[in-house]
């Protein structure tokens, strides 16, 4: 094969990407036009056939060969991919009249390939069809477009380890076989099996028809929680149907590696994984917080209130961000547990979203290293995660990343404070953007319904989404004088 320019490449794989959108959409459509949704099908009518004329051109245009793909193309890519997904997704949400302006559209994009899964539209304007769009960007964003385009990459003369570097969440990426399309490979079969299982198991229930188990399953799989009725999940009044979505959202938070080595027979790796532990005791205490606080403060049973938190935390955890209720009703302690929850986020290598357990864990371990210190200024004490240690890059990175975190989240609380709106509505919105929650304690906010923002506010807010999905530093990253230095 011939040298390419890297920017060949990179083009390229940006018609790839078009094109898997342009594919997607066709099932909104084909459901639109089914149901008579006709402002829906118009939009689509329009958006289906550009989107895949656009990426089969791009695609057909440039050749395959080898080029010199280092980690500064790595980042483009990543960051260029969402945001070209996101503009491609905001035109079917526009060209329908769904949405009032271009910032709406794009906010509402945005959320769904960041698995945020929040809305500046009343849940019960979107027809189904735009919904279901909107249920297959969670789930294309889930997993990463860019992990299942990883596969293909060694066709075009392209190694896929500085893309997985950019794209993966979560502070390491250990390859689960040998080659990096095998691991991709394995990563999609087990995501759309989860999302298969979750849409028997829907179907199963007699209170949920054929569309809402489609969308559920692609939201609670991808961890994006998109919502269908206004009422959130208490539309259903079903404790199965509660169960159901809360299981798979927690397997979506797990660290995907886990499955591999249960499929290879390799139990001892998963008994003994640390963050795989640590996160059933975050969900432990936070269900049993949540569950006094809910006892000390309201009139509901014991079993109530364990249902009730159990369900909330499961989901907070996640960062899937479903809720029973039409507002964060919650006592005020409880309310301070769920932000905690949901700063932490799942694991690594998962769907979900925010800091991962792995990073307060180590974070943790820091902080007890430096108590010894100052009682023992000359000991020389390692950070360990499950008996071994951890190198000291990874521990500065991880440093850095959590430095990097509470100071965007402090930025963007100032900007977000221009608008004038009260310090509660700021914070929380913050948190659940960065973190791809979608969901926010306060009474402006309904089920992660943030259409009170203006047209500045919804384009930052899109910004903080992408931003926390790609794990800050892919975007970060173009706003320093050495990334578009001379390179190395």
């Amino acid at each position: 094969m011939t040298q390419l320019s890297t920017n060949s490449v990179i083009a390229k794989i940006m018609g790839i990407i078009v094109l898997i959108e342009g594919i997607a959409m066709i099932v909104p459509w084909i459901w639109a036009e089914g149901a008579g949704e006709t402002e829906s099908a118009f939009a689509f009518r329009i958006c289906v056939p550009l989107t895949l004329l656009v990426g089969i051109l791009v695609s057909l245009c440039f050749r395959s060969g080898r080029t010199d793909f280092g980690v500064r193309e790595g980042y483009i890519v990543v960051a260029l991919a969402w945001i070209i997904a996101s503009v491609i997704g905001m035109f079917p949400y526009m060209l329908s009249g769904t949405t009032e302006d271009l910032s709406s559209a794009f906010f509402e994009s945005a959320a769904g390939f960041t698995t945020t899964g929040c809305t500046c539209v009343d849940g019960d304007e979107m027809s189904h069809s735009l919904l279901l769009w909107k249920a297959l960007s969670n789930w294309l964003g889930g997993m990463g477009i860019l992990v299942f385009v990883i596969s293909i990459l060694p066709a075009l003369g392209v190694s896929g380890q500085f893309i997985v570097r950019a794209e993966t969440p979560g502070p390491v990426y250990e390859k689960t076989t040998v080659r990096i399309k095998n691991s991709t490979r394995g990563l999609y079969i087990t995501y759309i099996s989860f999302t298969l299982m979750a849409f028997i198991l829907l179907l199963l229930s007699d209170k949920v028809c054929l569309y809402d188990s489609i969308v559920l399953s692609l939201g609670s799989v991808s961890t994006g929680g998109v919502s269908i009725h206004s009422e959130g999940l208490a539309f259903y009044d079903s404790v199965y149907v509660e169960t159901v979505v809360s299981f798979f959202c927690f397997l979506a938070s797990v660290n995907f590696i886990m499955y591999y080595n249960l499929i290879s027979g390799n139990i001892s790796r998963i008994i003994k994984d640390i963050e795989l532990k640590a996160f059933f005791a975050v969900i432990a205490i936070g269900t049993i917080l949540c569950a006094i606080g809910m006892l000390l403060n309201t009139d509901l049973s014991l079993t109530e209130a364990v249902r009730e938190s159990l369900f909330q935390v499961v989901n907070v955890s996640s960062t899937s961000g479903y809720t029973k209720n039409v507002t964060f009703g919650w006592p005020t302690a409880c309310q301070f547990v769920l932000l905690a929850l949901m700063i932490i986020g799942g694991c690594s290598a998962s769907t979900a979203g925010s800091l991962k357990v792995v990073r307060l864990l180590v974070a943790l371990k820091l902080i007890g290293r430096g108590v010894i210190r100052r009682i023992h200024p000359r000991s020389v004490v390692a950070v360990k995660l499950g008996g071994e240690p951890v190198s000291a890059p990874i521990v500065s990175a991880i440093s850095v990343f959590i430095t990097a975190y509470f100071g965007l989240i402090f930025l963007s609380v100032i900007v977000l404070s221009i608008q004038g709106l009260d310090a509660e509505t700021n914070i929380t919105t913050t948190i659940a953007m960065i973190s791809n929650t979608g969901a926010a304690f306060t009474h402006h906010i309904c089920i992660g319904n943030f259409s009170m923002f203006n047209a500045g506010s919804k384009f930052f807010l899109s910004l903080i989404m992408i931003t926390g999905r790609l794990e800050l530093f892919t975007i970060i990253v173009f706003f320093t004088k050495t990334f578009w230095g001379k390179k190395r």
